[in-house]
Parts: C-alpha cells; sequence; structure tokens
C-alpha cells in the first residue's frame, strides 16, 4: 500500500475483505488504481468470481478516487452505479482503476473498470456519488507494539 491522505482513518471492514491495497493515487488528476483479492471464497457456481463482489470491488476503487482527489474532504456516498460485466473473473489478482470526471458542489461523476492480472476487462462502472464533508479521522490502531 502506497502513502495515501487516507492512512489517516481505519481500513473499512469490507475493504479489508476485498483485500484493498492502493498501488498508485493521483490527486491532481482524480485517479486511483488498486489491487483486490479475488479469492476462491468469492466464486459463483461457474467458478468465476460473483458479480456482486465484482461490484463491490468497483465500488470501493471509485470512492477512494473521489477521497484521494478532494484530499480526504468529501466522502463520496454512492447514489447510482451502473455496472457493466464484460468478462469472467477467475479467483486471482483485480486490479481496479478509477477517474474522477467531474466534482461539483454536492455530486460527483466517477468511471472505473476492473481488469484480471492479464489485463483482460473484467467490467466497467459509471457512478453518481454524493459529496459529504468527511468526518476527522480517529486515530488509527497501530499493530506495532
Amino acid at each position: 500500500m502506497i502513502p495515501t491522505v487516507l492512512d489517516a482513518y481505519p481500513t473499512p471492514p469490507c475493504a479489508k475483505l476485498l483485500g484493498l491495497d492502493i498501488l498508485e493515487a493521483n490527486r491532481e488528476a482524480g485517479y486511483v488504481r488498486i489491487r483486490f483479492d479475488g479469492r476462491e471464497a468469492f466464486c459463483n457456481a461457474s467458478g468465476s468470481l460473483q458479480g456482486g463482489l465484482l461490484t463491490a470491488m468497483l465500488d470501493d476503487t471509485i470512492g477512494p478516487a473521489v477521497l484521494i482527489a478532494t484530499g480526504a474532504e468529501w466522502l463520496p456516498v454512492t447514489i447510482a452505479l451502473n455496472v457493466t460485466f464484460l468478462s469472467p473473473a477467475k479467483p486471482g489478482p483485480v486490479i481496479g482503476k478509477a477517474t474522477v470526471r467531474k466534482l461539483g458542489k454536492t455530486i460527483g461523476y466517477v468511471e472505473a473498470s476492473l481488469e484480471d492480472e492479464r489485463g483482460v476487462e473484467i467490467a466497467r462502472a459509471m457512478s453518481s456519488v454524493r459529496l459529504v464533508r468527511m468526518p476527522a479521522p480517529k486515530p488509527v490502531e497501530s499493530s506495532v507494539g
């Protein structure tokens, strides 16, 4: 995980479950690249990663993109998420990419995609988010000690 403004906040349980690891972040471009763990436990009967979990990965790519783009001043609350599934995803690393397309006073628009480790596009999403003032960070518990 690279250092970002999000280090001041505890990692949400859902992000931990998905194995979220921020690989790249660019505040000025409103861009983030994130690695997720596409675990066997996330598979459906066909052996592919279940669509709802892929959707959660897309949502957990969109959120950090907005948080990083705004310096964690604004919390994105998803109000619409349109997902298109493009190819089956097998267990293994899943790379999420998101770009903030527009931030207004109360609403933002973000595009995101998921790829497998070979670069095959799995899914795409467009999202509208309500921008809510981010609460002050609570102290992050250290595992050192």
